[in-house]
Order: C-alpha cells, then sequence, then structure tokens
C-alpha cells in the first residue's frame, strides 16, 4: 500500500508505522470509532451518506451531529454550518469523496478547507476513499495535503478499485501514534487476513494504468445505460459525476424517493435504491449501481419502458 500511495497519490507513507490493513474498509469505520470515540462524544456525519457512520457511532454511544450537503451547494459541506455546531463536544468528522451517493469529487481546495478544520478544532477526519479510481481521471487522497496525517485518517479499499469486493482488503493510513490507537481495538476484534490473499491483494496494488482504463471502459458502457434508465424513469442527474453510482433527481411531482422505488419495482420488476436510506437530505434522489452488469441494466431499461408503454396505452 506504501507503494501504491506513492505512485497514485504522491504521498509518502512509512509502512511499519503509518499503514494499517483492515478486513475491509468497513470494518475500519468501526475500529476507528472504537478507538477515538467514548460514550456521549460528538460525531460529525453527512447527509446523505453512508449509513454506517451514522450506525457505528451509536455502537460507540456517540451522539451523531448530520451536516447538510445539498444540491444547491454542489453535495459539498458548508462551514458556516458547521462552525455553528456543538465543536468542543465533536471528536470526529466522517467525509467522503468521490462523495457515495452524490459522486461528487472533492477538489484540493475542499480537501484544505476540511484538514484546517479538524486542525482548527481538534477534530480528527476521516476520509473515506473506496472510490477514487472509478470513472475518474484524477484520483485523489486527503493525505495529499500538506499536514494531513497530523489530524486525518484515510480509510482506503480493494472492492470497488480492484473488482476484489468480499476479498475484505482494505487499509487506513494515517500518523504513528493514530494507527497505534486503533491498532489496540483491532488486535482485540480479529486476528488478522489470510495470507495468500494478502499476496494475491499486492500484485493487485502493482496493476498499471492500462488496468484501470479497461475496468472503467466497462464502467463507462454500464454508465451510460444507466443514464438512459434514470431518464425513463423522469428523472436528472449530474453528468460529472464519479464513482460506483448514479444519482438522480426525481421529478417535482413525485412524492418521494421511496415512492418512485416502489413504482419500478412493482410495475417494472427493477430494484434502484431510494435516496432517503442515505439520509433526510437524500429524499428527492434514487441511486442506480453500476455494479450490474451492461446486459441486467439493459434489461432493467427495457422493462422501465414496457412499463410505461402500458401505462400510455392505458391512458
Amino acid at each position: 500500500y506504501a507503494d501504491f500511495y506513492r505512485r497514485w497519490y504522491g504521498v509518502e507513507l512509512d509502512p511499519s508505522k503509518e499503514i494499517l490493513p483492515l478486513i475491509g474498509s468497513k470494518e475500519g469505520i468501526l475500529h476507528v470509532s472504537l478507538a477515538l470515540l467514548n460514550p456521549g462524544d460528538g460525531v460529525l456525519v453527512p447527509n446523505p451518506g453512508y449509513p454506517t457512520y451514522t450506525s457505528v457511532s451509536r455502537l460507540a454511544q456517540a451522539e451523531v451531529f448530520n451536516y447538510d450537503l445539498t444540491e444547491e451547494n454542489g453535495w459539498l459541506p458548508d462551514f458556516d454550518q458547521l462552525e455553528k455546531m456543538p465543536l468542543e463536544r465533536i471528536k470526529l468528522m466522517w467525509v467522503n469523496y468521490p462523495h457515495m451517493p452524490t459522486g461528487t469529487q472533492a477538489t484540493p481546495e475542499l480537501l484544505q478547507r476540511i484538514v484546517d478544520f479538524g486542525r482548527r478544532h481538534g477534530i480528527v477526519i476521516a476520509h473515506d476513499n473506496p472510490y477514487s479510481f472509478i470513472l475518474n481521471e484524477s484520483p485523489t487522497s486527503l493525505l495529499q495535503i500538506e499536514g494531513a496525517k497530523d489530524v486525518a485518517i484515510e480509510l482506503n479499499s480493494m472492492s470497488k478499485s480492484h473488482n476484489m469486493a468480499g476479498w475484505r482488503m482494505g487499509m487506513l493510513a494515517s500518523n504513528p501514534t493514530m494507527i497505534e490507537w486503533i491498532l489496540k481495538v483491532k488486535s482485540n476484534i480479529d486476528s488478522g487476513q489470510f495470507r495468500p490473499m494478502m499476496l494475491a491483494a499486492v500484485k493487485g496494488l502493482e496493476a498499471d494504468k492500462s488496468w484501470y482504463d479497461t475496468l472503467n471502459a466497462t464502467y463507462a458502457r454500464r454508465r451510460a445505460v444507466a443514464e438512459e434508465v434514470m431518464t425513463a424513469l423522469g428523472c436528472t442527474f449530474d453528468p460529472t459525476q464519479r464513482g460506483l453510482f448514479l444519482w438522480g433527481r426525481i421529478a417535482d411531482s413525485e412524492s418521494g424517493s421511496e415512492a418512485v422505488a416502489d413504482r419500478a419495482l412493482y410495475e417494472s420488476r427493477v430494484f434502484v435504491t431510494p435516496g432517503f436510506i442515505f439520509g433526510s437530505n437524500g429524499d428527492r434522489y434514487i441511486r442506480i449501481s453500476l455494479c450490474a452488469t451492461e446486459e441486467k441494466l439493459r434489461e432493467a431499461l427495457a422493462r422501465i419502458r414496457q412499463s410505461s408503454d402500458r401505462q400510455i396505452q392505458t391512458y
């Protein structure tokens, strides 16, 4: 992983002190939370955002403070809102760019502001970064920001970037002190990964740009069909999204994302994810996964169009 971060992000990491292998980055979210949070501590969680940030914080008996991400603000943190939070109680802030579910990419300026925010208020920034290679020509890391390791932890995963979902190959990187704290928790929860799978992961991390280009060509074809599906459902979307999903805004005439998802399921036998499960700010949106094959996405598109044609004939 140290070589991987050096080649792709330009980040220098000491493999013996600044990297901790994880049995998947989702498990790392738990390790980080148990290591850094005491009951009653505050955690900043994005709305919309990955639901595990909330559920794991509650397992640690911490108090969740949601910070808003909105389409009007480009799905970026509102730092004026953040400054009004009870920051003296906040110990940890979760960020995630490219963002899931909206696909928003971070700029260096945004990452700098996040690091500065954490440093000024003594808040640990946990950056969940599994999507930086998916449909993205410029992979970024929070650790590219000077001094980020002093206040930040970055989690990464091979599930998305290397087609290794289910292998549970992930990592986190930070300063040696933070690594030691998290390792104390992790070593009492699991006993590490299966060595042959770790050796296979090492080979995967050696992949060159042509491999990622081939992978992204597959995702690009799926994405093109997913955009047709989104349009057929009457939704609009930002074509600059990155990552493994497509996030679309439902029509103003719709009552909510649950109604749109239910109609697609019961009338077309197609499952799409209603945005409300990612937080209240997701209720006017749905998400389509690019994990489905191009063939399956085309079948979904055909079903939705057939259902729409039947409704038109009925009227």
